[in-house]
């Protein structure tokens, strides 16, 4: 054993204090949501500054919801909840996993992981999909069984008739799926290969065309901006359309650093993305986002970011394709960490019946940490149309102590919103106070 093996829980802190100590701790918060987002200059330093998330068991404590809606916990102890999919007859399938496997390429990969571990899970990767039944309605899901098992870091989930499909970290896979059914009838049925080399990024986020044609896979990139050169990022960085049926697939958009979560706005054909940013040039750059997807759109990276804001780390540029780079329709925040995403119903009560709810997993590479919490962005006209609304809160709190990190959220049209949380490994529903007395 070496020695930076055998004391690496007294030198990478040393390390990590040693290179903080000369990086700019004044990182508030800027204007950054909606339309036209404040973007300070670019800020490039050894290491960006880093808070660790450090996790706290929830104990009696439970996130905050608006005055008129209540939250409970209705699964727990699960291995890693990412995805959710509400079935039709008002089961919930949860995908449980976590992956990727790309090597560090600089000693502040390193660090940086080191950093990021310390605000995760330690529970074992669940590569599975669990099914939860509330067979009498009263918010309770008395039934909880594996559906599937063996999978592959499984994130992405859609239902098409009777073909459940999901997006392993290397694979698009087919189930056969019978309303009611609890458990798999046999494996799963290959749709087409994903990319899955290093796979820096390796979350495949999932959703099915309106028509139920085509499905659409959010494919991340292989790097923060191309360290790995641009081979590496071959079929990355991208929103593939993959035939449902034959698995032919093609580049949807491109320049999307990490399409973290897909949707179909409702009684439509357009798809809506949440994109991760990128990091490393201050705490105020880049923010995450929420756009409408284009069809043969390109939204910049790596050349350039929220448009044609050229990022001059990268070489060479490419000024047509910045000259191309579509701007995106909303702000989030930069560093947010934006992993859930679902449009809402009339069922969420009137306030929030016209928008999207964003699940944010939350920040790790700024001084103050941003994100950490559900947010309700309303539409207007089929648009995003005023800031954001603080939905659900509280998990991380005024104490520094991170009891939850939210990730994907979907809303049951009976009138709940679904999130998966996978820091405590819960699985919470919010409900309108009328709707919980019923």
């Amino acid at each position: 054993m070496n020695f930076f093996t055998s004391n690496k829980r007294l030198f990478i802190p040393v390390i990590v204090a040693g290179l903080l100590s000369a990086c700019d701790g004044n990182d508030p918060e800027s204007a950054q949501h909606g339309t036209n987002p404040e973007l300070p200059p670019p800020e490039r330093g050894l290491l960006p500054a880093m808070t660790i998330a450090q996790p706290a068991p929830w104990g009696d404590q439970q996130p905050t919801v608006p005055q008129g809606y209540t939250v409970s916990a209705i699964a727990t102890d699960l291995k890693v909840p990412r995805q959710m999919l509400v079935l039709p007859n008002g089961d919930i399938l949860v995908a449980e996993g976590k992956g990727g496997n790309a090597p560090a390429l600089k000693p502040k990969d390193i660090i940086a992981g080191y950093i990021k571990s310390k605000g995760t899970t330690s529970v074992k990767s669940g590569n599975r999909l669990t099914l939860l039944r509330d067979a009498d309605g009263d918010g309770t899901y008395e039934l909880r069984t594996v559906f599937a098992d063996n999978l592959n870091a499984p994130y992405g989930l859609a239902l098409v008739d009777n073909n459940l499909y999901v997006a392993n970290q290397d694979a698009l896979v087919r189930f056969d799926y019978s309303e009611g059914q609890t458990e798999a009838s046999g494996p799963p049925t290959k749709v087409t290969d994903l990319p899955s080399r290093i796979n820096h990024h390796w979350t495949k986020a999932l959703t099915a065309s309106a028509d139920g044609q085509f499905l659409y896979v959010g494919i991340g990139s292989n790097s923060n901006i191309t360290e790995r050169g641009m081979i590496a990022e071959v079929d990355r960085a991208m929103i593939w359309e993959v035939n449902a049926e034959t698995g032919a697939h093609r580049p949807y958009a491109t320049g999307l650093r990490n399409p973290t979560a897909l949707t179909i706005q409702p009684g439509t054909d357009q798809l809506w993305a949440v994109v991760n940013e990128r990091d490393e040039i201050g705490p105020n750059l880049v923010p995450d986002y929420l756009t409408s997807v284009q069809e043969g759109g390109f939204y910049g990276w790596p050349y350039s970011y929220w448009g044609q804001h050229v990022d001059d780390r990268v070489r060479p540029q490419d000024p047509q394709k910045v000259a191309s780079a579509i701007t995106p329709d909303y702000a989030l925040g930069s560093h947010v960490a934006a992993l859930g995403l679902d449009f809402s119903e009339a069922s969420m009560g009137a306030k929030f019946a016209d928008g999207v709810f964003v699940g944010m997993h939350g920040s790790w590479n700024r001084e103050n940490p941003v994100g950490y919490k559900v947010v309700f962005v309303p539409f207007r006209n089929g648009r995003p149309d005023g800031q954001p609304v603080d939905f659900v809160t509280g998990f991380r709190g005024d104490d520094g102590k991170t009891r939850g990190r939210p990730v994907g959220v979907t809303v049951d049209p009976e009138g709940a919103l679904i999130i998966a949380d996978d820091l405590s490994n819960t699985i919470w529903r919010v409900t309108p106070v009328e709707k919980a007395r019923e």
